[in-house]
């Protein structure tokens, strides 16, 4: 936001010529109520140490700042000093016309910044196991992922996507007797598919491909041979499946990193080796055990039970070892919700990394109920019974799936009717956005059907837009890159989604009273366009942020 850096900088400025350093719990923001400004801050009252020492009230200093302010400020209307001690800031109305300016000049960069200074990001997203095909909720942390990326690195941060691809241990094995059992029956064989195997149609369809590729060869293997080829093939086909739907879905990811691969390079035993000697583990019953309660976790855990099997989380070690050691500032994980209680443990095993606790951060993704006209859909993956990610696109459309997953914080529940995500009103977020994207290009459309042209400076145009809701719709374009900024520090996409459901609310509203190619001049008329033009512009950056199009007619 333009406004609150003009005003930051200069408070500093201020600040630091009187030897002071500027106060962390300083505030800069936006009042709640219009009548309180533009701006308010509290900066009088958290330095009134500093008033106090001249035999100043917070009040009297404020007084003085503002002063100083003025004077160094010409863009600024007026401030007024509330309360005990706080400045509400007021601009001129020439002050938000330039964000027009700025939006016309910067274009598809606009809202762009270097916040993230370079730093180097890694994001681990969906990572979901290939045992089945993505549904809804792989979907929804899809979303997160892939948007929260394209965001970070509009605001400066070095991102690099990667999937986790658990391509080893017991779900594994199970999905390859799964597998196998199929084949058998397809053979003619009397065999019984186990509850805890895989129940889905999709198991018969990879069995039959096997069935087609190898005849009934399987049956005369070694049994542990013949699940190892159903096991490949069926991981291979399922994984190839993945990558299709997340391609669809219009979801990146750089590296495709094998659990697999950890293990047959040993790196899961040498990071146990490296724990070891920093004598964080210690064997009991037969089992390995890591320290983890030294990092604040309420138990140690299991590294290598005692059948000699190892853990996940050994090979979850060994993998942020590895990530670590490519170079990454920061790691962030998103996991399903249902792992919440794993966040202390890696964050412990983090620390015995000798790496700083923060430096991974963990984006949980709750459920997502799914619905139709009101009544759930059941979705059980080993039971088969559930709606894939790909079913829901070609219903809905990726452009609805992805807006309606980032509508609220990842961490919280989410109900997805099918029937309400379809409906073209201005009750469905998604299409209440895209049409006012739309409802634009419209407008520009029929503009140049009346040969009406932009033939006359900006500078002489802005000034016409000076009603209550010209301003509202300038100050909001001010607040994108602050928003993208918040999205990127926070690791929460979703304020976007709220951002431009506001602007696109804006603009609706404008739209019902203001005329636009009716107004009273042809100046107006040019300066609205100008104005409707930069909202579009805002609209195609913030919804390509999300993954979103955004459409030029609907």
């Amino acid at each position: 936001m333009r406004a609150r850096e003009y005003i930051r900088n200069t408070l500093k400025q201020i600040i630091t010529a009187r030897g002071l350093n500027w106060p962390e719990k300083v505030s800069l923001e936006p009042p709640k109520e219009k009548k309180f400004g533009d701006l308010a801050t509290n900066i009088a009252l958290v330095t009134s140490a500093y008033a106090k020492q001249r035999k100043q009230n917070p009040r009297q200093w404020a007084e003085i700042l503002k002063d100083e302010l003025l004077s160094l400020c010409p863009e600024l209307e007026k401030i007024e000093v509330a309360g005990p001690g706080f400045l509400n800031f007021f601009f001129k109305a020439n002050f938000w016309h330039e964000v027009v300016k700025n939006v016309f000049k910067q274009k598809d960069d606009y809202g762009s910044s270097n916040s993230g200074q370079g730093k180097k990001v890694q994001v681990e997203y969906v990572s979901a196991n290939p045992t089945g095909p993505l549904h809804i909720g792989h979907g929804r942390g899809a979303a997160v992922g892939d948007s929260l990326t394209r965001i970070m690195r509009f605001t400066g941060f070095d991102v690099h996507t990667e999937y986790y691809l658990n391509d080893a241990g017991r779900q594994m094995r199970l999905l390859g007797q799964s597998v196998w059992i199929r084949y058998q029956q397809l053979c003619g064989l009397s065999v019984s598919l186990p509850e805890d195997c895989y129940q889905g149609e999709y198991i018969k369809d990879i069995a039959e491909e096997v069935l087609n590729t190898h005849n009934q060869k399987l049956l005369s293997m070694p049994e542990q041979d013949a699940i190892a080829l159903c096991q490949e093939k069926a991981m291979n086909s399922i994984l190839e499946g993945i990558k299709k739907d997340l391609e669809n879905f219009r979801v990146e990811h750089q590296v495709w990193f094998s659990e697999k691969s950890l293990v047959e390079q040993d790196e899961v035993e040498k990071t146990l080796a490296y724990l070891k000697d920093k004598g964080l583990i210690y064997e009991q019953d037969g089992a390995l055990w890591f320290k983890t309660t030294q990092f604040g976790d309420d138990k140690d855990r299991v590294l290598k039970k005692s059948d000699g099997f190892l853990t996940y989380f050994a090979s979850d070690i060994a993998y942020h070892k590895n990530k670590f050691e490519r170079g990454f500032d920061l790691v962030i994980d998103i996991w399903g919700a249902d792992h919440h209680g794993y966040v202390p443990r890696m964050k412990a095993a983090v620390q015995a990394l000798g790496k700083d606790k923060e430096s991974l951060q963990v984006i949980l993704v709750q459920l997502v109920n799914l619905l139709r006209e009101g009544e759930p859909v059941a979705m059980s993956t080993r039971a088969g019974e559930f709606v894939t990610l790909a079913e829901v696109c070609e219903e809905v459309g990726v452009d609805a799936a992805r807006f309606i997953f980032l509508t609220r914080k990842s961490d919280s529940h989410l109900d997805f009717d099918l029937e309400v995500v379809k409906k073209k009103s201005l009750d469905n977020p998604v299409y209440y956005v895209q049409y006012a994207h739309a409802r634009i290009c419209s407008l520009m459309q029929k503009a140049r059907e009346k040969n009406i042209n932009i033939d006359q400076d900006m500078d002489e145009l802005l000034p016409l837009l000076n009603t209550e809701e010209d301003m509202a719709i300038l100050k909001h374009l001010d607040q994108f890159s602050d928003i993208l900024n918040t999205c990127a520090r926070t690791l929460s996409p979703h304020h976007l989604s709220y951002y431009l459901q506001e602007l696109a609310g804006l603009l609706h509203r404008y739209y019902t009273v203001h005329p636009v190619l009716n107004a009273e001049s042809h100046l107006l008329i040019q300066a609205r366009i100008v104005l409707f033009q930069a909202v579009a512009q805002v609209l195609k950056n913030g919804l390509t942020l999300l993954g979103v199009s955004a459409p030029q007619r609907m």
